[in-house]
């Protein structure tokens, strides 16, 4: 299994970027799937989760109504559509995909495979 996270960059505040994780060796409309991020020395932390089927997506209070998660099953890709981004948002933000069974996919200890992440960097 592989996930391949792309689309970080650098940004200024109130810009927008579009983060893509494409996945091989499963299927993504199989499993939940989550984005988090990990700002240096700090702890990976929860960003924003989507179902199998794409139906339903949960996201921490702090990037509500700025980020949309979402996924492509043509594609085995899953999105994460990042507006009106602030300089706290910055971190390595990295893709997995949940264990199965497994009940809390806000903890990263829940996912089984993770990508390599990508930057993104938002600028004051």
């Amino acid at each position: 299994v592989q996930l391949q996270a792309s689309g970080g960059g650098l940004v200024q505040a109130g810009g927008s970027l579009r983060l893509s994780c494409a996945a091989s060796g499963l299927a993504l409309s199989s499993f939940i799937t989550g984005w988090f991020r990990q700002a240096p020395g700090k702890e990976r932390v929860f960003v924003a989760r989507i179902s199998a089927k794409g139906r339903h997506t949960n996201y921490t209070d702090s990037v509500k109504g700025r980020f949309a998660i979402s996924k492509d099953d043509a594609k085995n890709t899953m999105y994460l559509q990042m507006n009106n981004l602030k300089p706290e948002d910055t971190a390595v933000y990295i893709c997995g995909v949940l264990r199965s069974g497994a009940a809390d996919s806000s903890r990263s200890s829940a996912y089984e495979y993770w990508g390599q992440g990508t930057q993104v960097t938002v600028s004051s």
